[in-house]
């Protein structure tokens, strides 16, 4: 099974996911992306910077497979996966 690195950008500041997360394939890592970004953004002590923070995920390579802008997550219906938020 794959494993996903999250990492979160905000502005110049990276915060490393060091251990990562087993998922099935590359469109786990997008529906885990966005939960993650549900959660920053709703946690009780938000940083107001987090809207305009973006999750890299990479992969066991370290190849970015997925830019999650933490807006996008505000989104009631998720975009088609063709435009921002989409898999490599």
């Amino acid at each position: 099974m794959p494993r996903y690195f999250f990492h979160t950008h905000i502005g110049d500041d990276v915060i490393l996911d060091p251990d990562g997360r087993e998922l099935d394939d590359a469109d786990a890592a997008w529906e885990a992306t966005r939960t993650l970004a549900l959660q920053l953004l709703q946690g009780a002590d938000a940083d107001p910077d987090l809207i305009r923070a973006v999750l890299y995920v990479t992969d066991d390579s370290q190849d970015v497979v997925l830019e999650f802008p933490l807006s996008e997550a505000l989104i009631a219906d998720p975009p088609d996966r063709s435009g921002n938020g989409t898999l490599h």
